[in-house]
Order: structure tokens, then sequence, then C-alpha cells
């Protein structure tokens, strides 16, 4: 770049490398100590060279407060100097922007995001003795005859210090490198009090029964939630120094990338513990968003013990699950499971699969994630970004012979029409929508590009569902209700005068909030003759529904207000949930 900008000739560039094989040394810095070029030039052609913005930093004056952020060992350790602070961010001056480890340990030891401005090795060298004064030198040793040592001796040293860099073409020994630097990274986390706050947070969640955790960065604060039977409570709010530090932890604990901060990553933790004398192992997905104020992590637990496969635990009333069970037994045919996010319909799978699994069926299954492995099953992990996508995958399970096919969830055209007509040719699909309710899945299908007699034909039931809260066994008691209230939840006036609903007081089992566990509303819509002629003339949703209530179908709020009766929750969860 200095050849091209005729900033030095050939001649000066060979001098600085016979030179700089005498002495060792970057280029520029040997370059400038023959003179044959000067300090800004230098700081300018590395602006270029690595994008970053540089800066003179004779003319700049640092504030003493933001000086101390980072210790003189790190300062002459990486050759930098801290400059400004502006919100979560904090400017520093450096000889080589592209030195990752060292804005990460800069990162970790002041909690603000790192912004690298580039500037000469001999201004740096000059203002870390400026600003740190006669601080001994990371390297301690003193100056011929006991003198002072210049800046220039400091930077050389400092230079004659650094790792040699590997060759251009020496990619391995460049990941081998990163491999090293994260096993640093969490040797240097068991010495301090992050590794116990991270256990602390992921043990604390197995004990309270939590679905989630949810770490988030603020401006001022890191708090830390729990999901506890559909519920979000605040847990801890960490001191905000352990911010980076907590995430570092869990990205290394889960085999993310630690210097990838701006794009979204997913991984799995595995960690086995003892309770009770027995081992018992336990998986944490783990998401991690970059927000404003950095990033939050999601860790959702899954625990193979509470995985319930017993479907007549699941909450399902009699009459529906009779239908349900008589439609996952038939051989061909489409079974959908509808119902928002976090409502169980990977459970209601899960138990429907294990049902029918047996050594003369062949069972196929797509899913994003695989949450839990299940024996005699063959499950594919979705992964988007090489192709393999929903669609993708149940094009290759129909050359695999199969019986069963569950696809994790039918987001697009493509995937919906495949496992249409894979329902026709004679396979058992099982898949997931996201819809209000049962009778609304045909519009939904419809809306896709599925023509109305294909839906007509593939379908044999969907099931939409939602969780809510159990009453906690421990603590329960009546809570008497005026009948106008009871009413107006959606009883009839006769049962009204009959029903007690119960509620927890609050105790130590359920952390005082009167519910511990879930249980399943379930909608379930069996796709009747009548029903089949509907959807082929293209009825609305609603007069589907209307159908279906009128062949039997128990709606979601009322398999709710039956729960309600039986004291298995209450009203106001099946209010929450449902609507009339």
């Amino acid at each position: 770049m200095l050849l091209k900008e005729k900033r030095i000739t050939p001649e000066q560039l060979q001098e600085a490398l016979n030179h700089q094989r005498q002495h060792g040394g970057k280029l520029g810095f040997n370059l400038i100590k023959l003179g044959s070029i000067r300090d800004d030039e230098i700081t300018s052609i590395l602006s270029k060279q690595y994008g970053v913005p540089s800066i003179t930093l004779g003319q700049f004056d640092v504030d003493p407060a933001i000086v101390k952020l980072v210790p003189v060992e790190t300062a002459q350790k990486y050759q930098v100097i801290p400059l400004s602070r502006s919100g979560a961010t904090l400017t520093i001056a450096m000889t080589d922007p592209t030195n990752v480890f060292a804005m990460d340990d800069i990162k970790f030891m002041t909690g603000y995001n790192v912004e690298p401005v580039v500037a000469s090795e001999i201004a740096v060298a000059e203002a870390i003795q400026k600003y740190y004064g006669n601080a001994p030198a990371a390297n301690a040793s003193t100056g011929r005859g006991g003198g002072s040592v210049s800046a220039l001796e400091m930077a050389s040293r400092a230079v004659d210090d650094m790792p040699a860099l590997p060759d251009a073409g020496d990619v391995e020994l460049l990941e081998e490198f990163e491999e090293i630097s994260a096993e640093a990274l969490a040797r240097q986390g068991e010495e301090a009090p992050v590794i116990k706050l991270v256990n602390v947070i992921l043990m604390s969640a197995i004990q309270k029964g939590a679905s989630d955790i949810h770490i988030e960065p603020y401006e001022k604060e890191v708090r830390v939630r729990y999901r506890i039977d559909g519920i979000l409570y605040n847990i801890m709010q960490p001191p905000m120094r352990f911010r980076d530090a907590i995430i570092s932890r869990v990205k290394i604990m889960s085999k993310l990338d630690i210097a990838e901060k701006r794009l979204p990553q997913d991984g799995r933790i595995k960690i086995r513990f003892q309770d009770g004398g027995q081992m018992h192992d336990i998986d944490f997905r783990v998401s991690c968003l970059p927000t404003l104020f950095g990033e939050k992590i999601v860790l959702r637990l899954l625990d193979k013990t509470k995985l319930m496969l017993d479907m007549t635990r699941l909450g399902f009333e009699a009459e529906s699950l009779t239908k349900f069970e008589a439609a996952i037994a038939k051989p061909w045919g489409m079974v959908l499971v509808t119902g928002p996010t976090g409502s169980g319909k990977t459970n209601t799978l899960y138990s429907a699969i294990s049902r029918i699994n047996t050594p003369e069926t062949n069972i196929m299954t797509a899913e994003d994630p695989v949450e839990f492995n299940l024996m005699g099953v063959n499950q594919v992990q979705v992964r988007e970004n090489i192709g393999l996508n929903f669609a993708a995958a149940l094009r290759s399970f129909l050359r695999q012979d199969p019986n069963i096919i569950l696809v994790g969830e039918i987001r697009d055209f493509e995937t919906a029409e495949i496992g249409v007509k894979a329902a026709l040719t004679g396979h058992l699909v099982l898949s997931t929508l996201h819809t209000n309710d049962a009778p609304s899945t045909v519009n939904r299908l419809m809306n896709m590009g599925i023509e109305p007699f294909l839906v007509a034909s593939s379908l044999n039931l969907v099931c939409a569902q939602r969780l809510v809260r159990r009453v906690c066994k421990n603590c329960t008691q009546p809570d008497p209700t005026p009948a106008p209230a009871l009413v107006q939840a959606g009883f009839s006036a006769e049962d009204a005068k009959k029903v007690v609903p119960r509620r927890g007081k609050g105790c130590d089992k359920c952390n005082n909030t009167g519910y511990k566990g879930r249980v399943g509303l379930y909608e379930v819509m069996e796709v009747t003759d009548d029903l089949r002629e509907l959807i082929l003339v293209g009825a609305s949703g609603l007069e589907l529904r209307r159908k279906a209530v009128d062949e039997g179908m128990v709606t979601l709020r009322r398999s709710g207000l039956l729960k309600v009766m039986e004291g298995v929750t209450t009203i106001e969860e099946v209010v929450r949930e449902t609507a009339r």
C-alpha cells in the first residue's frame, strides 16, 4: 500500500525489510525508525488497511478517570490506550485493531463494549508513558545502566515480545489458536466468581422447575428471569460488571463463538449432577440474540425425566382422547396439532409417536430442533443454513420407505403440499401449525395455497391446545365464586349453581404462587364426512366450528371449564388462555 501511494521507494522498503530481519518488530515501526516515513503517514495507511478510524494521539488529551479503566499491565501487554467513554462504549487506541483477544479482555474487565481506533506503535508507547507514568512494565526490566527506558525502546520491546504471526495460508494454525484461546477464557472463568454464578443460575432453575432462563442486559442492569409454569418471574439482578462475563461463560459452555457478538447463535449445554444419590442429565437449548445493550441469552431446559409420554395424563377429556387415538391409529392421513409457542405441542406429538412406535413401523421425524431422543424413531435435525429445511427433509423421507412421518412445523406452501401428498399416498403424517383454534386450521392450509379438495381428503383430525397452571395440591382450598361470574366465564346457569372452584392458598412447595405444574386444554376436531363437504364448498372457520360443536367437539374454553369443575385449575387461568 505504501509503494502504491508512492510514500516510500522499493529501495527504502528493502532496507526496512533487512532491518526487520535483524531487529524484529513490525514493518511500519522499522520504516519510521529508519526515517523513511513519518508516524502520521503510517497511521493513515493502517486506518485504510484495517477499515478503522485513525487518531493522532499527540493531539489528544485523555481524562485520567478513563485511563484508570484499563490497568497499566493490560495497556502495555496489548499496546492500547483508553481514549473516551460514551454510554456503554469505550473507545481505545490500538496498534493492531484486529486483535480480538485484546478487545475481549478489555471488555471483560471493564464491562463496556470496545470500539477500536488505530494509532502508531510509537504514539501508543509514548501515550502509555505519559498517562501511566513510571509504572513498571509488564515484562519488568530496567534500561541500560539502570537509566530510564525511552518510548521508542519500550515500543521496540513490546513488538519483540509479540508472538510471530502465522503464514497467510496456515488456516489450521489459526483454528487451533482460537481453540486454545477459548480454553484459556474458560480457565479464566473458573478462577473468577462468574463460573459459580452461572452454575447457581442453572441449578436454581432446575430446582425451581423452570422451563426457560432469560439473561437480559439493559443499560444500567442485568436481569435474570425464570419461566415457571408458563409465567416469567424476576429472580436476580447480578452486578453490571458481570454482564459480559456471564454471557461469555454461557457461550463457552454451549460451544458458541465468543468473538461473534453481532449475529444470533444457537447452541446446546449438557450438564450432569447428583440428585438424591442418582446421576441426572439435563440439556439446555441456548439461543443468543444481539440486543441494544448486549446479547440476550435464553436457555430452554430439556429434562427427559419431565417428558410425559402417557397420553391419559396430559389432560385430554375422555371423548377427545378416544378421537385422537383413533386418528393416529389410521394407516394414512394427516393429524395436525396447533397452538402458540410453548403450548405443549411437541409433548403431544412425542406422546402420539410413542403410542404408535412398534417394531413393525418405520417412523421418520424432521424437527427444529430435536428436543428429545426417542428410541426406535429416526430423527432428523433441520438445518436451514445448508438447505435442509422441512420440505427437503420431507421429500427425502418419501424415499426412505416410511410408515409414519412427523414434520416439526408446516411453515410454507411447499412443506404443506408435500405433507398433504404424503398423507394421500399411504403415509400417516403428524405435524404442527400456528393457529388459534382447530377449525381455523383448515382455512390456514387453504391460505397457504392447498386446494380445498386436497385438505378435505387428507385431513383426519386437528387438535388445538393450550397449557394452564394446575392448582397446587398441597394448599388447595375452595374459592366460592358468584354465579353471575361463572355464567360470564361460560358455565350454564344450572352448572353455575353447583360449581365450587378451587384455588391454591400458597405454600413452600409452590413458591407461594398457589400453582404447581401445568395441564393441557384440548380442542379435538375430528374431520367427519359432513365437515369434509363443508370444506369442499369453502365454508368459513365459523361455519366449521358450529358444525364441529354440533357433532360433539369440546372447545378449548369448555375443556378449561371442565377442569375448573374438577378443581384442577382456576377460572383466571382458563380466561387468560382461551376465548369464548
